[in-house]
């Protein structure tokens, strides 16, 4: 323990001179007073405290001088000396501080270990403490354990006892001013609860207001601290790094030394105890209200120091709150120029009730009785109120919690509550917040929908645009954002809007869009500045053949090349000794018959190989010496032909089976499905799944329970169980223009199905007369005719209607159980049909509907879910005048993830798919050719602070919208001459290597009508076109190098076209 335990002598050097030098002049210093006449000090530390329990002074002043909590000890302060009471492993680890070269000397008293005879250390130590008058302590601090038992024990039967006096207000003294290492650490906690705030609370309370969501104040704050992680051993779950990295500078945290200092508390006006204003409140078990006040309080513990903040959010506000809230905030700043060094606790209450006075007279009844407190290692320190008794004076390097806020307040007959709480540094001339965000009007006020409104809302008061809870907004919600919380552009800005023709608007807003995107990535990634390689990069990978000499195979004794396939090692004879080798350290084997004699090589991995997948390989120490390979020599050929065999076999087991492990590494194992008790679940039948189960395919049916879903198959034992903790995305896809109507689960996490693991579980039923069959009715079976057609066309139209609803209300009580069971809302999400366009995701042409969240695939395998908020730009490639086709290229927000290609969408859907990206506020930009995506990723992954500094995604281009249609149209001519001519593979060998799908339509644009739309202009039939077609053919042929003279026989204008569409062909082919 000794040797894992590193105490900082200096800091505690430093930090006991202070104590001393404090202590001997405590007459001088008012702060010190309690210990002026104190002759000791004791400080007692028994069992650690529980989880639940706040920070007790003994130990955050402990932490504070030690640099760790050391539960079981005592320390007594002497003027010439200290003394310490501790166990024998304890003793070990101060015994750095004894021998640091302390101020005074550091006596330590080691108890013996329960084996060994006792020692006389408490003897000592109780003998020192009973020789003073006087000794400070703590003395409002209560403490168990067995050495506290036994030292009250020594006291009881002690015939001298000294004068006790509270020493905690000089305790306080001494922590109170921060240096640099604490302000550093109480910085990070400002930081991450900011973060926190503002990227995932304020985010996710505006998607409950929007959508009404039922959640508890309770649940809402269990997801937040949630982002923490949580579960335990193999179940447990990290921090939530897509809310931190939001964070800057917070690269480099200790998620390990990171913890709330209270559950989050969330309050409103449903709250049944009312608004509690004190730190010491709890989230209720009921249901937050949509509208009124709801109060947000938020506190985070870095490496023991705290920092904490509060806001008010206001739905629908009326004049009067938006009046107090904005009192709120300028009497904030008006306390941080007035709190600085020199000013007393008391004057800083005093300042704060004279502006209430001076600006609403009628709230000073309301205002809170203390406005604050000294904060850090505690997270409340009582000897620092901003109270009207409190005549301690601030320091500069003191942190408080400054707490404002009004209670008792009434709107409409209803009690309400408004606070704004920071946490703040003193300085010599004024306070800092250290805690940011969301505190304007605009972040914490929403306002209701209200269409039959006569007038519009000032434009002050007007948020800014509203987003979905994945960042994007949705293409149909975009206007009336769930028919609730209003966050639009006011009515004069939509009458604006009409002015600007579609085209203008995109430009504009993919302008502000890329900015904002440049301006995020450079603070995403600016400190650390290191790439993306580094911590998702390989690692050296250790591996032991045998643990000893011992585990040696027998077979090693005759001094031959052995292959244990057990061990996955190859075992070689080297002079005269057996040495292994893993297989891993083998690259490859190879064997030359040279004359009478069979050579066999062995090549080792090893640094600085330049081919081969493995040339980035780590190594624990590249700079060592390595063996790159050995050869042996043997006249038995038959026997190395053997060998080699083995070691090939074991070669590619072992790669199969890593391959197999890294194709896992991902699922998870999704705890027990909590079963419906009492009454039967809520089912739908007769539905197939995919992927599908092993067997006969029959249909099975889902059902809901408490905290998932199960699917049962016919067969009896088969089922598929989905957890809704596991569910990222659920989906609705009616049967209207398909011939299944689907229910989709989209999970965070796969999970395995039979043999293979499954990303997506569909259920589905069949919409077609198949399934439907009515064999045996006369009726149908003897009547022919329009009338028949159009009674079966509508009954046909209804069970379709029937599919849909029953489906529909299925997947909607899915969304209702999950949002019950995690807290966390989940809605259903049906593809938009009006906006789908065609395209090449996996090697087949299909229709791609976006979602509100999502673009999807989902009619048939395999099934393509990629959600909005994970892309980061959309590059469209092959955007040339004359191809019928281009191409998508999505790139995601994390750059270690492989780019998804999606080709030949049809270039009539090209505005379509323009205006769709524009609409959910994702950055695109176009280029006429394909880009080679390996190396451009690998090189944004190898710093992508320096790619956003120099100029981060600008190299695509910028925007969407052509500048000059008719410079397009002059220059593809001439370039797809030259593509014919002097370049007829280069380019195309290139797109056909990364983008199969992309260079197969290309072929098919190639191979469609020779003859566009000019040529019908010129009123010629099919025949005669074909004749001019068939005789060009044949004059090139002819005389291959004539291609202008052919050109320059031809009317002009029917040159274009032909001319055109060999180049692309020959260019693409």
């Amino acid at each position: 323990m000794s040797a894992q335990v590193q105490l900082n002598t200096r800091l505690f050097n430093s930090r006991l001179r202070l104590i001393i030098d404090a202590w001997v002049n405590a007459g001088k210093n008012d702060d010190y007073t309690a210990i002026a006449d104190a002759d000791a000090l004791l400080l007692l530390a028994g069992d650690p405290a529980g989880e639940d329990e706040p920070t007790r002074k003994g130990t955050a002043f402990q932490t504070w001088l030690l640099g760790y909590e050391f539960p079981s000890t005592f320390i007594l302060f002497e003027k010439t000396r200290i003394l310490i009471l501790c166990s024998a492993s304890k003793a070990k680890i101060l015994t750095q501080i004894r021998d640091g070269n302390p101020p005074i000397p550091v006596e330590i008293l080691a108890q013996a270990k329960a084996k060994d005879p006792p020692t006389n250390a408490l003897l000592q130590f109780t003998e020192a403490y009973t020789s003073h008058l006087r000794v400070g302590t703590l003395t409002k601090e209560t403490h168990t354990g067995k050495l506290v038992d036994e030292w009250n024990r020594v006291m009881s039967e002690a015939a001298q006892k000294p004068e006790l006096v509270d020493m905690a207000p000089s305790v306080s003294s001494f922590m109170a001013p921060k240096d640099e290492d604490e302000l550093k650490a109480i910085r990070t906690a400002a930081n991450l609860t900011s973060t926190l705030l503002a990227h995932h609370v304020a985010v996710k309370l505006e998607t409950i207001l929007d959508r009404e969501a039922k959640i508890s104040h309770e649940a809402f704050a269990a997801q937040i601290e949630a982002r923490l992680g949580y579960g335990e051993g193999e179940n447990a779950k990290g921090p939530d790094m897509r809310v931190w990295q939001k964070g800057k500078g917070l690269n480099d945290v200790d998620w390990a030394s990171t913890e709330f200092c209270y559950a989050p508390i969330i309050q409103s006006q449903s709250t049944s105890s009312g608004y509690d204003l004190r730190s010491t409140a709890e989230s209720s078990a009921d249901d937050m209200a949509h509208k009124g006040v709801l109060l947000v309080a938020l506190g985070m513990r870095y490496k023991g120091y705290c920092a904490n903040l509060g806001r008010s959010f206001i739905v629908d506000p009326s004049k009067e709150q938006e009046a107090v809230y904005d009192l709120l905030t300028s009497l904030q700043a008006e306390l941080l120029s007035f709190m600085k060094e020199g000013v007393t606790g008391r004057d800083v209450y005093q300042h704060a009730m004279n502006y209430v006075k001076g600006k609403k007279p009628q709230l000073e009844k309301h205002f809170v009785k203390a406005v604050g407190h000294g904060t850090g290692l505690e997270f409340r320190d009582s000897a620092y109120l901003l109270s009207p008794k409190n005549s301690r004076k601030l320091k500069a390097g003191m942190v408080f919690n400054l707490a404002l806020g009004f209670q008792d307040l009434e709107d409409g007959g209803k009690k309400y509550a408004l606070h704004l709480v920071d946490t703040v540094v003193v300085n010599a001339d004024k306070a800092t917040c250290l805690t940011q965000g969301v505190k304007s009007v605009k972040d914490t006020m929403f306002f209701l929908n209200q269409e039959d409104e006569q007038a519009p809302k000032p434009a002050k008061k007007a948020p800014a645009t509203k987003l979905n809870a994945n960042g994007h907004a949705s293409p149909i919600k975009n206007k009336t954002a769930g028919g609730k919380v209003l966050r639009n552009k006011t009515r004069s800005a939509a009458q604006e809007e009409q002015l600007h023709s579609t085209a203008t608007k995109i430009v504009e807003h993919q302008r502000e869009i890329h900015q904002k995107l440049q301006s995020e990535g450079l603070a995403r990634f600016s400190e650390g500045g290191g790439g993306l390689a580094g911590k998702e990069g390989k690692t050296w990978k250790r591996f032991t053949s045998y643990k000893g000499e011992a585990g040696l195979p027998k077979e090693i004794e005759n001094m031959k090349i052995f292959v244990d396939r057990k061990a996955q090692t190859i075992i070689l004879p080297i002079h005269g000794f057996a040495v292994p080798f893993h297989i891993s350290t083998i690259k490859n084997v190879s064997k030359n018959d040279e004359g009478e004699f069979t050579f066999l090589r062995i090549n080792l991995q090893t640094p600085g190989q330049l081919a081969g997948k493995k040339e980035d390989t780590p190594f624990e120490d590249p700079d060592a010496t390595f063996i790159r390979s050995l050869t042996y020599r043997s006249a038995d050929g038959h026997r190395f032909d053997a060998v080699m065999k083995q070691i090939t076999d074991l070669k590619k087991e072992v790669n199969k089976r890593e391959q197999q492990k890294k194709e896992m590494a991902d699922v998870i194992e999704q705890d027990v499905l909590a079963e419906v008790k009492g009454r039967r679940p809520v089912k739908l039948p007769e539905v197939f799944v995919r992927p599908a189960l092993d067997g006969k395919r029959l249909p099975g049916e889902v059902e809901i329970h408490q905290n998932g879903l199960r699917y049962q198959s016919p067969m009896g034992s088969q089922k598929i169980d989905i957890l809704f903790s596991n569910v990222k995305h659920l989906f609705f896809q009616p049967c209207d223009h398909e011939l299944i109507v689907i229910v989709h689960v989209h999970l965070k996490a796969p999970i395995i199905i039979g043999k293979k693991k499954a990303h997506d579980v569909q259920f589905f039923r069949e919409a077609s007369d198949v399934q439907f069959d009515e064999t045996g009715n006369r009726k149908r079976k003897y009547r022919y005719g329009d009338e028949d057609e159009i009674e079966l066309e509508q009954q046909e139209r209804k069970r379709r209607q029937l599919l849909n609803r029953e489906f529909k209300s299925f997947a909607e009580k899915i969304a209702e159980a999950a949002t019950q069971s995690t807290g966390d809302p989940l809605e259903v999400d049906i593809p938009f049909r009006e906006l789908s366009f065609e395209g090449v995701p996996i090697r087949q042409n299909v229709r791609l509907q976006p979602t509100t969240e999502c673009l999807v695939f989902l009619s048939d395998p395999p099934f393509l879910v990629v959600t909005l908020a994970d892309i980061e730009i959309a590059s469209l490639e092959r955007v040339q005048f004359g191809l019928k086709h281009f191409d998508m290229v999505l790139i995601f927000k994390d750059f270690t993830k492989s780019p998804l290609h999606i080709n030949s969408i049809p270039t009539a859907q090209l505005d379509d798919v323009k205006n769709w990206l524009d609409s959910v506020d994702i950055p695109l930009a176009e280029g006429p050719v394909n880009l080679n995506w390996g190396p451009i990723m690998k090189t944004i992954n190898d710093d992508p602070y320096a790619f956003f500094q120099q100029g981060g995604w600008t190299f695509l281009g910028g925007t969407a919208v052509n500048e000059s249609d008719a410079d397009d149209d002059s220059d593809s001519e001439s370039d797809f001459q030259v593509e014919g001519e002097d370049s007829p593979s280069s380019e195309s060998a290139d797109d056909e290597s990364d983008y199969d799908d992309g260079s197969n339509a290309s072929e098919d644009e190639g191979s469609g009508s020779d003859f566009d739309d000019d040529s019908e202009g010129q009123c010629e039939d099919w025949d005669e076109l074909e004749k001019k077609a068939a005789r060009a053919d044949k004059k090139q042929v002819e005389n291959p190098k004539g291609h202008d003279s052919d050109d320059s026989a031809r009317p002009k204008k029917k040159a274009a076209p032909k001319a055109k569409v060999n180049g692309k062909s020959k260019g693409r082919a």
